[in-house]
């Protein structure tokens, strides 16, 4: 090989600094009013609830993935002009972090993260850091892992009260995923957890009522153990997007983390299953192509036709989980984007495909709540603007997007350093719609190791935050958050 024959990649660091955000355990807060920079619109009343993994230590155990770091709950509640913003931060106490308290040490195997005697709970499970997403539910706040049982907390204070097992319908090895839908017009609740047994893999689909009653719980067979993260709501159906992610149970129970026992087979396809919500019964299982989907956007029934199902999904492609290792984010992220799959349910055919024109990785999709599973446009999301060159990123771009007009997006870029966090959960204004909205995210400051929220106005990100509220202390970057009005 002659000297001219060799090709270098140039690795950048892209996010200099973004270490900072992993080295440190935030501190609870109480109620802590905080200084605006800007003006937060009038009509912002109601609680920005937070979650995502906050601690990365305990011990002499430093946990090597995002995933894995213990889960903290926030609580941003705007008020009127002399209430101001008040910010309420608590540990989600469940029983990894009671339990690792307690003996001052790591005790429980993570996602991404083994160690020496470490442990599974009946030597098949994670115990849940309980750091993924937060769920009002009822008179109630509810905190998600990746895996595993929700836990209650007090919607004022956020102290954990205890797990949640809807009345006992669940127990401690029901499959329970991260992303459930709750109806806004009936309050039903709606989830799924996926059974990875090598011979026998389903997918459990649960239907509560609005005081959390077990209305049923139907098993679905899958052609092998596939990895799911999220689902969407659609009218009269639910759909899963089943990518070719393949968890490996025996390579789990050997030692192996729950990361290193996933296998991407991209060769077996991936497929669009849609149930019937109102029983849970199976009606189509749709090719659409071998790409990956962590989180969908929303799906609906087309008003024209409603034996036509549309399902609106951030498509990758190829699973992200290993771009998650901590501090080192996203160093060959691959490219994705806003996809709408459109399905006949009388041929269970993939009938059009529909791409937002933005292919920078996006993440964290918000919507307006009272759309969920109903025919919507707007939708917001997180990006990351060096996608496709080489070396450590992360989220810098807040973006709006919609479905009337697919071949443009509206996108404010964060200054160098500068990295963002926090699902852009959408504010209505009570109004109504015609009278606009904010969207709700975080800032770290890689330079100075300073924290603060940002507020947009949701239809015209682009000119950048109308309000900055900056923290006293860091906190950390989280993942999934939901706006509750008051």
């Amino acid at each position: 090989m002659t000297a001219s024959s060799i090709v270098e990649t140039s690795v950048v660091d892209h996010a200099p600094g973004l270490e900072r955000a992993f080295s440190f355990i935030p501190t609870e807060r109480s109620s802590e009013r905080l200084r605006v920079e800007g003006k937060i619109p009038a009509f912002l009343r109601g609680t920005y609830y937070l979650n995502g993994p906050a601690r990365f230590a305990r011990g002499e155990v430093r946990y090597r993935h995002w995933l894995d770091g213990d889960g903290m709950v926030v609580a941003l509640r705007f008020g009127d002009e002399s209430e101001g913003a008040r910010l309420t931060a608590r540990f989600v106490r469940g029983t990894k972090l009671a339990d690792e308290e307690a003996a001052g040490r790591a005790l429980y195997r993570a996602f991404g993260t083994s160690f020496s005697n470490d442990r599974l709970v009946r030597g098949i499970a994670l115990e849940s850091p309980l750091n993924v997403s937060i769920y009002p539910f009822g008179s109630t706040l509810l905190a998600f892992g990746e895996q595993g049982l929700p836990w209650e907390l007090d919607p004022e204070t956020l102290e954990t009260r205890g797990v949640f097992t809807f009345g006992g319908a669940l127990n401690p090895l029901s499959p329970f995923a991260a992303h459930p839908k709750i109806d806004p017009e009936t309050g039903e609740l709606f989830n799924f957890g996926i059974s990875f047994s090598a011979t026998q893999p389903s997918l459990n689909l649960y239907r509560f009522g609005a005081a959390g009653e077990l209305i049923y719980r139907q098993r679905l067979a899958l052609p092998e153990p596939r990895s799911l993260h999220d689902f969407c709501m659609a009218g009269r159906h639910v759909a899963f997007f089943l990518a070719p992610y393949r968890l490996d149970m025996e390579a789990l129970r050997d030692g192996r983390t729950l990361l290193d026992s996933l296998r991407w087979e991209p060769e077996r396809g991936s497929r669009l299953l849609i149930a019937r919500r109102d029983d849970g019964v199976g009606v189509a299982s749709v090719a659409v192509g071998e790409r990956y989907v962590l989180h969908g956007i929303n799906a609906f029934e087309d008003p024209a036709d409603a034996n036509r199902l549309i399902v609106d999904v951030l498509e990758l492609d190829r699973p992200i989980y290993d771009q998650y290792y901590v501090p080192d984010l996203f160093p060959d992220v691959a490219p994705g984007r806003p996809v709408r799959l459109i399905v006949d349910l009388r041929t269970g055919a993939l009938v059009d495909r529909v791409e937002i024109a933005y292919d920078r990785a996006p993440d964290f999709p918000a919507i307006d709540p009272e759309l969920a599973g109903r025919p919507y446009q707007d939708f917001w999301m997180l990006g990351i603007s060096h996608t496709g060159s080489p070396g450590r990123k992360t989220f810098d771009q807040v973006v709006h997007a919609s479905w009337a007009h697919p071949d443009r997006v509206d996108i404010w870029q964060a200054p160098p350093c500068h990295y963002l966090g926090g699902e852009p959960a959408f504010a209505p204004n009570p109004v109504g719609p015609a009278d606009g909205g904010a969207v709700i995210c975080q800032r770290f400051d890689g330079t100075t190791g300073e924290s603060a929220f940002l507020v947009f106005d949701a239809y015209d990100v682009a000119a950048g935050p109308v309000a900055v509220l900056p923290l006293d202390q860091p906190l950390y970057l989280g993942f999934h958050a939901m706006f509750v009005g008051t």
